[in-house]
C-alpha cells in the first residue's frame, strides 16, 4: 500500500487540496482528507497535480516506429515514449493497408497485450476510408467494406477497439452495425459523407468522428441548396465524441474554439495522432506505411508537403493548449484527456480518480509539464 500526499487532485467538476490517494494492488483503495501522519510509504508530491493518467485513442508511433511495424520492440517503445506525457493508456493506430497485414499486426497486439500495460488494444483508422478525404493515407489500399472484408477484421475483434470509417461507402452502414456489434467503437472519418449520410452512420451506431476538421466533409453546396457534412452532424449531434488534434498546427485556435462551444467539455477527446515522427527533430524522415514522410516546424508533413502525417505530439502537449491557448479551465482539459476517451471506448476502470479504479496517474507541475507517470501504481516514467 502506497499513499499519494500533498497534491491538487483534479476531478472532473474541479480541482481539490486537502486530499490523499491511497494505491493498492495496482487500484485506487481509498480518497481521504490528508493526514498528518507519515510513514515509508508515503508519497509526497510536493503541492503539485495528480490526475488520471491519459487515454490517446489515436496514435501510430513515436522514436521513428510505427504500429504497422508489428513488433513488440515497437509497440514498447511507442507505449514509453507516449508515458513521457502523461499517457497510460492507448490504442496502436494502423495505417490503411492490405487486409493481411493488418491481420498481422492485430495478431502481434494480441499477443503482446498482456506485457505491455499500456496497449489498450488497437484503433484500425482504415481501410474503409474515402479516397478524396484520404490525407496521408495510401489510395491503393483503400476499400469498400465488403461482407467478407469485416469478417476478416472481426475474426481478430478482441484486439480492436476503435475503428474509422467512412459512411458514405457502399457496404459501410451494415459494417457499422457489425463493428458495434462485436463491441467495437465506430469513429466516422476521412468522410466526405454528406449530413444525411453521417445521420444514417449515427443510427446504425457511430459515436464519434475521427481528428475532426481534419479529413472530413463539411457543408457545401448541392445543386443551389446548401448541406451540411460530417463535420457539421458532429457539431449538432449531442451524442457525437469528437477526437481533436490540440497540437497547434491541425486546427487552428479559433475551431477549436468553436468545438469547445459546440460541444463543451464532455464532448471532445483529446487525440495525439502522433506518428513515427514523434520525437524526432526537425529534419528526420520517417514512413507511413510506404509513404515518405519529414518532420518539419513540429508536424509530421509528407515529404513533398502535400499533407499533413500525423503530429510529433504527446499528451500533455495537447491539454497545455486547451489550458493555456484555448483557455478551457485545467479540470476540463484534464478530462477531455481521461474520462471522456475512456467512455469512448468502454474503459470503466479507467480515466478517472475514485475508489476502485486503476491506479494509472500522472503527476503534473503547475505549468503542465509531466513530473511523473503511475501505470498501476508502478511509476513508469518520471523526470
Amino acid at each position: 500500500m502506497v499513499t499519494l500526499t500533498n497534491a491538487r487532485l483534479i476531478f472532473p467538476d474541479g480541482i481539490r487540496d486537502g486530499l490523499e490517494v491511497v494505491v493498492e494492488q495496482g487500484k485506487i483503495a481509498d480518497i481521504r482528507e490528508q493526514a498528518r501522519a507519515r510513514g515509508e510509504n508515503v508519497v509526497d508530491l510536493n503541492g503539485n497535480y495528480l490526475a488520471p493518467g491519459f487515454i490517446d485513442l489515436h496514435v501510430h508511433g513515436a522514436l521513428g516506429r510505427d504500429t504497422m511495424d508489428g513488433s513488440v520492440e515497437a509497440f514498447r517503445t511507442i507505449c514509453d515514449y507516449h508515458a513521457s506525457g502523461g499517457t497510460t493508456s492507448l490504442l496502436l493506430t494502423t495505417a490503411t493497408a492490405p487486409p493481411e497485414k493488418l491481420v498481422e499486426v492485430l495478431g502481434a497486439v494480441r499477443d503482446c497485450r498482456s506485457s505491455i500495460s499500456a496497449i489498450g488494444g488497437v484503433h484500425l483508422e482504415g481501410p474503409f476510408i474515402s479516397k478524396a478525404k484520404r490525407g496521408a493515407q495510401r489510395a491503393e489500399f483503400i476499400r469498400d467494406p465488403s461482407p467478407a472484408g469485416v469478417r476478416q477484421l472481426l475474426d481478430h475483434a478482441g484486439a480492436i477497439k476503435r475503428v474509422t470509417i467512412a459512411p458514405e461507402l457502399p457496404g459501410a452502414l451494415e459494417a457499422i452495425e457489425s463493428f458495434r456489434a462485436h463491441g467495437i467503437s465506430v469513429s466516422g472519418g476521412h468522410s466526405d459523407a454528406w449530413d444525411e449520410g453521417a445521420r444514417a452512420a449515427f443510427d446504425r451506431g457511430m459515436r464519434s468522428v475521427t481528428h475532426t476538421f481534419n479529413c472530413m466533409s463539411s457543408a457545401r453546396r448541392r445543386g443551389v441548396y446548401r448541406v451540411g457534412g460530417l463535420l457539421e452532424f458532429a457539431l449538432s449531434e449531442p451524442q457525437i465524441s469528437c477526437e481533436l488534434i490540440a497540437d497547434g498546427h491541425h486546427v487552428s485556435p479559433t475551431l477549436m474554439k468553436m468545438l469547445y462551444r459546440a460541444k463543451g467539455a464532455d464532448g471532445i477527446c483529446l487525440v495525439t495522432d502522433a506518428t513515427a515522427g514523434a520525437g524526432l527533430p526537425d529534419g528526420s524522415r520517417f514512413s507511413l506505411f510506404g509513404n515518405d514522410c519529414i518532420v518539419e516546424s513540429g508536424v509530421c508533413l509528407l515529404a513533398d508537403r502535400s499533407a499533413l502525417a500525423g503530429s510529433t505530439s504527446r499528451m500533455i502537449e495537447l491539454v497545455r493548449t486547451m489550458a493555456q491557448t484555448i483557455d478551457v479551465p485545467l479540470h476540463e482539459a484534464i478530462a477531455m484527456a481521461t474520462q471522456n476517451p475512456a467512455c469512448a471506448i468502454g474503459l470503466e476502470t479507467k480515466g478517472l480518480l475514485a475508489v476502485g479504479a486503476d491506479a494509472d496517474l500522472v503527476v503534473l507541475s503547475p505549468d503542465l509539464r509531466v513530473l511523473r507517470t503511475f501505470a498501476a501504481g508502478e511509476e513508469t516514467w518520471s523526470e
